[in-house]
């Protein structure tokens, strides 16, 4: 079962920016197309960020503010989030793009002042 661990979240206000970590196992050789998801109570989780070798995609709520990248080297993907809005908070879960492995636990973000 490969699962993931994901990292960094927390309270942080409107306009405040926030990276997100997304630890792959070590036994993966090479990261493969990820996403970035995210869900916020009674909503369905939605897809927000993506890399794959075709590039990067966004949402377009979260487009132009955040940034998805991938180190293999270090295992690790990750989310940079600028201009946060208090409509970002949510849990953010990190997982391979089709076909997923299992879910990970996820890590809160809040927005708020």
């Amino acid at each position: 079962q490969v699962r993931v661990v994901e990292s960094g979240g927390g309270l942080v206000q409107p306009g405040g920016s926030l990276i997100l970590s997304c630890a792959v196992p070590v036994s993966i050789f090479s990261i493969p197309a990820m996403g970035w998801y995210r869900q916020a109570p009674g909503k369905e989780r939605e897809l927000v960020a993506t890399v794959t070798s075709g590039g990067k995609n966004y949402a377009d709520s979260v487009n132009g503010r955040f940034t998805i990248s991938r180190d293999n080297a270090q295992k690790t993907v990750y989310l940079r989030m600028n201009s946060l809005k208090p409509e970002d908070t949510a849990v953010y879960y990190c997982n391979r793009v089709s076909p997923s492995w299992y879910w990970g636990q996820g890590t809160q973000v809040t927005v708020s002042s």
